[in-house]
């Protein structure tokens, strides 16, 4: 077995690591045995010598991210192992030889027990993203372990990590196909056709997170007049479409977003006429529109807070748009309204709305509480995994 560097804890630091929490934060080491670089495997012991976890080691206050509660070696067969138990959990929601869904998260960092690793899957096309170096370090390992546990369903594997690696480190990383060349693919989600290019759009290429959303949506939609703010590739909008709205307007202020968003409406079938995308700032787009021009809005917006340090302006943020979005929306419509921030906690986000709704000067009620789907699951020992927190509000 490898001999890896030591992390041993401060005394009583322990107790999160019993817990199975997943971070080490650097606080709570009392030493370092050896000379781990950012990216090596760690092990971490109690200050009385116990064995409690292995991990990648961190640049920064975060220093380690731990993979493993039980002392082994990490290696291929390692590895394999957890892609395979991401694979079979997605397996039995039904996601890997489903017919109509064929994108869908196949491994969701700490949910999956790999901390700093997301996989995203478009048909044949896998899309790695590192958040780590560690996990970055063996992405070719990470690719072939993806193609063996798919049982040859994925012939192509992506790395996506040089935007995220350029937040954490001072390496250059630059992205490329690690096997394969699909760049871009079409895929189904609840047998609603998706254009997807892995290359150049946003994140992995879509916002697999709000499949079951946008499906919730599709039930509100028939006879409407809806828009979707923040719209990006119109994953709303072609739901909303295919149930029946009577007009859907996409608005985001990305052109080569919208100009997809238009792509996938016409992929499946509905026209400009009463289908329009529009290129535009989200806050003067609902501050000229008229009120009560539509009965049903979605706000989803991107993170507007990376970190702690900008928690507050984000939920001014949220408040502005909610606000906006309310005081305009018609007597009786329904607002779906979302933040992907995962430090703006579910009870904070709520708050922000109602304050909104206060400006607003609006009667509302909460219908139902949203959230991500099953195959971007939420270690219960790592709660702060459930980043994306939804309302339903129904306005008087």
């Amino acid at each position: 077995m490898n001999t890896y560097p030591q992390i041993i804890l401060k005394p009583g630091k322990e107790s999160p690591v019993l817990r199975f929490h997943p971070w080490i934060f650097s606080g709570a080491i009392q030493k370092t045995i050896g000379k781990p670089a950012e990216g090596d495997i760690v092990e971490c012991y109690s200050s009385d010598g116990k064995y409690l976890a292995t991990g990648h080691c961190m640049p920064g206050s975060l220093a380690v991210k731990l993979f493993a509660f039980g002392q082994q070696e990490i290696n291929k067969k390692f590895w394999f192992s957890k892609l395979k138990q991401a694979w079979q959990v997605r397996k039995a929601i039904g996601l890997t030889d489903s017919t109509q869904t064929t994108a869908y998260r196949l491994v969701h960092n700490e949910g999956d027990s790999l901390p700093g690793l997301i996989v995203d899957i478009y048909g044949s096309l896998a899309v790695i993203q590192a958040h780590t170096t560690g996990m970055h370090d063996i992405r070719m390992l990470l690719a072939e372990g993806i193609v063996t546990v798919s049982e040859g369903k994925i012939t192509s594997v992506y790395d996506k990590s040089a935007e995220a690696m350029s937040k954490m480190t001072q390496r250059i990383v630059t992205n490329s196909f690690l096997i394969g060349d699909a760049e871009e693919c079409e895929v189904l989600e609840n047998g609603h056709r998706f254009r997807i290019n892995a290359v150049t759009g946003q994140k992995t290429g879509f916002f697999l997170d709000q499949r079951e959303n946008r499906e919730l949506l599709a039930k509100h939609s028939n006879g409407k007049n809806v828009l979707n703010m923040f719209g990006y590739t119109g994953g709303f909008s072609v739901y909303a479409a295919a149930a029946g709205a009577k007009i859907v307007h996409t608005v985001d202020s990305s052109a080569p977003a919208i100009a997809l968003a238009e792509e996938n409406m016409k992929l499946n079938g509905y026209k400009a006429a009463k289908y329009a995308c529009f290129v535009a700032d989200a806050r003067k787009y609902m501050e000229t529109m008229e009120s009560g021009k539509y009965d049903l809005i979605v706000l989803d917006p991107p993170a507007y807070a990376k970190n702690v340090a900008s928690r507050n302006q984000a939920l001014k943020g949220y408040r502005t748009i909610n606000a906006l979005a309310l005081s305009k929306i018609k007597s009786g419509g329904i607002l779906f309204t979302f933040s992907c921030s995962q430090v703006v906690e579910r009870q904070t986000f709520t708050s922000a709305v109602t304050a909104a709704a206060v400006d607003a000067g609006r009667q509302v009620r909460i219908i139902r509480h949203l959230s991500q789907p099953p195959d971007h699951p939420v270690n219960l020992f790592h709660q702060e995994g459930e980043y994306l927190k939804g309302l339903v509000l129904l306005v008087d």
